[in-house]
């Protein structure tokens, strides 16, 4: 037999373990190279309104830094053409740089005659206009650099008299009007017509003003001089603006929440509402599938549908590391008619541009398909985007929505309930209900209307045989055992409560473990109906369950609310035991045991245009249950109306208290724990060296 040569079977191990480390080193290295391309997270918006990670929608592309051999200095402001060409704004050189497709310097122009341009637009035909905020000036240029005409400070008294022309931003319609974001200027954007050398034609898109109505109370009993030294309630200039195709002006005013981004109409009202905004915007464009984008001072990119969907959220802000994709100070965003998307990084000197991923790409082409009404077409993106996020809660709204525009309703009902779209479901619930109604009311109506009839069947023959004297003697032997007669009392509590108060209070009708086991009934009816409720109206995420939680807090406020109301009413000479106050306070709770099945089971047959019985059983409940508290409160403890408002009043004083205390304890046991945490940790290290 031949002998193994154990030392050439070692070497062939070794050399194949070599061989796996290093295409498992050549596996990770490629791995972080993907990283490193992307060094920033991409978010959108879950139906819960939650902010969530998702797939990368943009890749960083590549870097401009120079326009053929011109270095950018400072630059404010650029536009990019259909054509791929583009103009930059070279503030810091009071120039304009004009760049073909492929980066190559086309001119420069508006040397020595811009002093501290701020902002640009160049229109399709290549005329460009330029705010210059020194010059107080807007100054045009046509295709090859000249200057063609200088618009400065309207004359007309509309204008108003004392307001200066400090242009910052500008854009300008197919016709040539102009519209001008001025500094300092908050009455809104300044329109000027080319007509007759520049005619002034009146304010647009002014932001509203808003006043709290303790600003209001405030201002009215201060003096004039007082509200003459307040900071005037005025409206704020926007940041930056952006023009479509259609002549449809967007703007960005920095601090005004969902007013931040808007679209508007040739009336200059808002035609969009946002569903999360950046406090600090900087920069507006459009894109080619009728979406919006928005940059941030702090560097993300914000991504809309047309009706203010957030699509997406990428990008950030730069650490010093000089890491592509990430900004230091934005200026601009653009779109190409690729897709690209193009911001200007005025403190880094630079143009970063980010390319769409498959997945954004075949969003984009669902998105605008669903817009111009083509639903079916729009379907097969859709599918291409689930296959490869199945989670992505806008395309499983889309599909719904479109299946729903082709009459797949059962379809489109599924898709609503995955995105959380509430509108979509409704709609969508209203046609299969009547779809159901349409087959099965007759049959529904036949059921019923023999069960009415053998009701009364059965208690004409239990009249002349005694047919239900059995179930009647088990009753009468189940009611007269004494826990299920006091909980049978709770019926009696919500319909007379002065006489159950005395009752409870004089003749001990219910005990501790009856109200407990009430406790126990409502936790139930709780937790059902907050995880198993109608769709419409669940308030917790799908799948999410936190049932020791729910418990616990339930015991908890259950035990706050009755000892401090115990202690007020003890120390205010109540006459009221904890016994009693304890069992009271669970009976005046019985509405919620009466009235909840009915608000349960009609949560799930409800759309939104009935959602108001939903919503008015709810207010029923509680007026009714606030009804027998306040009841209870003032008859156990014999108080006239006036000192009950005052122990109640005293009650929820002494909660906030209790919880002040509790969270004052909780600060200082944390600290108390991370002091004890880091000596255990330093005694170890001390110890082991």
């Amino acid at each position: 037999m031949k002998k193994l040569n154990f030392r050439k079977i070692k070497n062939k191990l070794l050399l194949l373990f070599v061989f796996l480390l290093a295409f498992t080193f050549l596996q990770t290295g490629a791995d972080i190279n993907i990283q490193a391309d992307t060094p920033y997270k991409t978010y959108t918006i879950d139906g819960y309104g939650y902010v969530t990670e998702t797939q990368t929608a943009y890749l960083p592309y590549e870097t401009i830094i120079k326009i053929g051999d011109e270095s950018l200095n400072a630059p404010t402001d650029f536009t990019v053409l259909s054509d791929g060409s583009y103009y930059v704004l070279d503030s810091g050189n009071k120039r304009i740089i004009a760049s073909d497709a492929n980066n190559n310097l086309i001119k420069t122009f508006g040397e020595g005659v811009l002093q501290n341009p701020k902002g640009m637009y160049v229109a399709e035909d290549k005329t460009c206009y330029v705010a210059d905020r020194d010059a107080r000036s807007i100054f045009v240029f046509d295709e090859a650099g000249n200057l063609t005409a200088t618009y400065g400070r309207p004359t007309e008294a509309m204008y108003g008299e004392t307001q200066d022309f400090l242009p910052l931003k500008i854009v300008a319609n197919q016709y040539g009007t102009m519209y001008v974001i001025c500094e300092s200027n908050t009455n809104g954007m300044v329109q000027i017509s080319p007509v007759e050398g520049g005619t002034f034609l009146g304010y647009f898109g002014t932001n509203s003003t808003t006043a709290g109505l303790w600003n209001i109370i405030w201002r009215a009993v201060l003096t004039d001089a007082q509200r003459a030294k307040m900071v005037g309630n005025i409206p704020s200039t926007p940041d930056n603006m952006a023009i479509d195709d259609k002549g449809i002006i967007y703007t960005v005013t920095r601090g005004e929440g969902k007013e931040s981004l808007k679209r508007l109409n040739i009336a200059g009202v808002n035609m969009i509402s946002p569903d999360k905004t950046d406090d600090v915007p900087v920069a507006v464009a459009t894109g080619n599938h009728d979406n919006v984008f928005v940059a941030s001072q702090q560097g993300y990119i914000y991504e809309y549908n047309n009706e203010g969907d957030l699509l997406f959220v990428f990008g950030g802000s730069d650490d010093g590391q000089q890491r592509i994709g990430l900004s230091t100070k934005i200026e601009a965003i653009q779109v190409g008619n690729d897709d690209k998307i193009y911001v200007l990084d005025s403190d880094k000197a630079q143009i970063q541009v980010y390319v769409p991923t498959e997945f954004t790409n075949q969003l984009h082409d669902a998105l605008y398909l669903f817009s111009k009404g083509r639903y079916e077409e729009s379907m097969e993106p859709l599918s291409e985007v689930l296959k490869m996020n199945n989670l992505f809660d806008y395309a499983n709204m889309a599909m719904g929505r479109a299946l729903y525009k082709e009459g797949e309703y059962k379809q489109s009902l599924e898709y609503a309930e995955l995105a959380k779209d509430l509108d979509g479901y409704s709609d969508s619930f209203w046609e299969v209900r009547n779809s159901w109604l349409k087959k099965h009311l007759g049959s529904v109506i036949v059921i019923v209307f023999i069960l009415i009839v053998a009701f009364y069947v059965i208690l004409i023959v239990d009249a002349k045989t005694g047919l239900l004297n059995g179930l009647r003697s088990l009753g009468s032997r189940l009611g007269a055992k004494k826990l299920i007669h006091e909980l049978s009392y709770l019926f009696y509590y919500i319909k007379h409560p002065i006489n159950a108060c005395y009752e409870v209070k004089f003749h001990n009708r219910v005990s501790v473990a009856s109200a407990n086991i009430l406790v126990a009934i409502f936790t139930v009816f709780f937790i059902i109906n907050k995880y198993f409720c109608g769709f419409l109206v669940k308030q917790v995420r799908e799948g999410s369950y936190d049932i020791l939680s729910d418990i616990g807090t339930i015991i908890l406020v259950l035990l706050i609310v009755v000892g401090c109301n115990y202690l007020m009413c003890t120390i205010n000479e109540g006459e009221g035991k904890l016994k009693a106050i304890y069992c009271g306070f669970i009976y005046s709770a019985g509405p919620y045991l009466v009235l909840m099945p009915i608000i349960f089971a009609l949560s799930h047959v409800v759309t939104y245009n009935e959602i108001f019985f939903v919503q008015f059983g709810y207010f029923l409940m509680g007026c009714w249950i606030v009804a027998l508290e306040f009841i209870t409160v003032k008859e156990l403890n014999d108080y006239s109306v006036k000192d009950t408002i005052k122990i109640i009043l005293l009650t929820a004083f002494t909660i906030l208290i209790v919880l002040l205390l509790a969270f004052i304890i909780y600060v200082l046991w944390s600290q108390v724990f991370d002091f004890i945490s880091s000596l255990i940790g330093e005694v170890v290290y001390r110890i082991g060296n």
